[in-house]
Order: structure tokens, then C-alpha cells, then sequence
């Protein structure tokens, strides 16, 4: 299994969008799954405006190449180039009653970008 689907079996075993996102990649960020469920939790919910799968995987990206990596510019591109926003009320719709996307495939898209990111 690719680390994009365990990202998305996870969000459907209920998981948080960052939990389902950074657990699947935490080889990729040097930790266990523990220590990546735990990393995850101030990412969820929106806390930090951003989308939490965004963090998450933005947080992979920073743990494998530097906190200076042009990676996490280049994913937030791609995520909105994708989606129209990576800011998590925006993505669900929460002003305009209109989301842009589901937690589901927020998870989902940052995953499989993310996927090829680590692949280059």
C-alpha cells in the first residue's frame, strides 16, 4: 500500500486530517507512528488556519529536507493550484456555505502530493 492510500485509510478510520496524513509518511520525518500522532495534534481542526494536512505534510517535508526547503513552497502551490485555498475554513466552506473540498480528499490530495515530492 502507498503511503497516499494509508493516509486515506487512516482519515477513514478516524483519524485527523494531519494525524492521517503525517502517521502515514512518519518514516519520511524520522519518527514513529506515535510520535507522529502526537506531532499532529496542533495541526488538526484547523487550529493554525491552515489545513491540518497541509501542515502535516509540510512538516514531513521540513523534517526530510530543512525548514528552508523550496518542497514546502512547491506543495502549498501545487495544493492550491489543486483546491483554491489551503486555508481549512475556506476548504469547508465555513463563511460561504460552499466547500471547496472535502477533509477526505484534502487529505488525500496532500498526500499524494506530498508522495511525489519525496520522490524527487
Amino acid at each position: 500500500m502507498k503511503n497516499s492510500e494509508k493516509a486515506v485509510e487512516l482519515h477513514k478510520s478516524f483519524h485527523s486530517c494531519s494525524e492521517s496524513v503525517l502517521c502515514a509518511f512518519a518514516d519520511d520525518a524520522g519518527l514513529t507512528e506515535s510520535q507522529a500522532s502526537a506531532a499532529a495534534k496542533p495541526f488538526a481542526g484547523g487550529r493554525m488556519t491552515k489545513c491540518g494536512a497541509v501542515l502535516a505534510a509540510q512538516y514531513v517535508l521540513a523534517k526530510k529536507f530543512g525548514e528552508d526547503s523550496n518542497k514546502l513552497s512547491q506543495f502549498e502551490e501545487k495544493f492550491i493550484a489543486l483546491n483554491k485555498s489551503a486555508v481549512c475554513r475556506e476548504l469547508k466552506g465555513a463563511l460561504t456555505g460552499a466547500p471547496l473540498r472535502s477533509c477526505r480528499g484534502c487529505v488525500s490530495d496532500s498526500a499524494e502530493i506530498l508522495e511525489k515530492l519525496l520522490s524527487e
